[in-house]
């Protein structure tokens, strides 16, 4: 009697597959409790909806971004610094040169230094005036000033310049139609914010003053001190605005009030 075969078996799953289903299962128990236990802000989420609808121009008709004030109160500063950082190198490509133009021996040379709210820009009195006169007459110099005033045409108009006149502890000589230091320094200033005035700057945003022999550089016992002592300065610095400095005042008030 010939005997009956036995059925085929049934193929079953490979043994790794069912573990590895095992760890998929822990793992999606395991993303579910993380997002049970987390906060979700709508906000948040709506900004970021809008961020993207108008970034990548999608989501037609979704929710656009609300920029807060703090954002824009954070974001300025950074594109402050980028615009005086660019002015900056505008300035300092144009000292570099004029440096090269004008034939200086070795004398004083045209400088610049950042300041508390700005910068300044020193132009010693030899590049710009003979001893003892007012009147520009290096063609290098006039040069110089009309690239300067294109560059204040440039600056944020919060932005102001003020041309300060400085010499040093000798008096103008008998040829001179200044008599004393106080009108040399003045008129050498007010030549170059005339000069100024004439290459485009608004008058409004310029000043001049008359210092005398009395902010020194250096000593006045030797020449070469003497030198760095006569300049004319172009200190560029930021004008507050009437609500700013309503805020200082209102600050002001609170702490002497305490």
């Amino acid at each position: 009697m010939a005997k009956k075969k036995c059925p085929d078996c049934e193929t079953c799953l490979p043994a790794w597959l069912a573990a590895f289903g095992d760890l998929m299962s822990l793992l999606l128990c395991f993303f579910v409790l993380l997002l049970s236990m987390s906060s979700m802000d709508a906000k948040k989420v709506s900004e970021a909806i809008g961020s993207l609808s108008g970034a990548m121009s999608v989501l037609e008709g979704g929710t656009k971004t609300e920029i807060s004030k703090r954002r824009i109160q954070e974001s300025t500063p950074i594109e402050a610094q980028d615009e005086n950082t660019e002015v900056m190198n505008q300035v300092q490509q144009a000292i570099i040169d004029a440096n090269e133009m004008i034939e200086q021996g070795h004398g004083p040379s045209i400088s610049v230094e950042e300041a508390q709210e700005g910068f300044v820009i020193e132009l010693p009195a030899s590049l710009l005036f003979k001893p003892g006169s007012a009147s520009i007459e290096n063609d290098d110099a006039l040069l110089f000033l009309k690239r300067i005033a294109l560059i204040i045409e440039e600056l944020p108009n919060n932005m102001e310049v003020s041309v300060q006149g400085h010499t040093d502890n000798v008096p103008p000589g008998a040829n001179s139609p200044f008599k004393d230091n106080w009108e040399l320094s003045s008129a050498r200033a007010i030549s170059v914010l005339q000069e100024l005035l004439l290459d485009g700057v608004k008058p409004n945003r310029i000043n001049a003053a008359g210092f005398s022999e009395y902010r020194p550089l250096a000593t006045n016992v030797n020449e070469s001190g003497r030198e760095k002592n006569r300049r004319v300065e172009l200190h560029f610095y930021g004008t507050k605005t009437d609500q700013e400095a309503k805020v200082k005042q209102t600050i002001l008030d609170k702490a002497s009030a305490q």
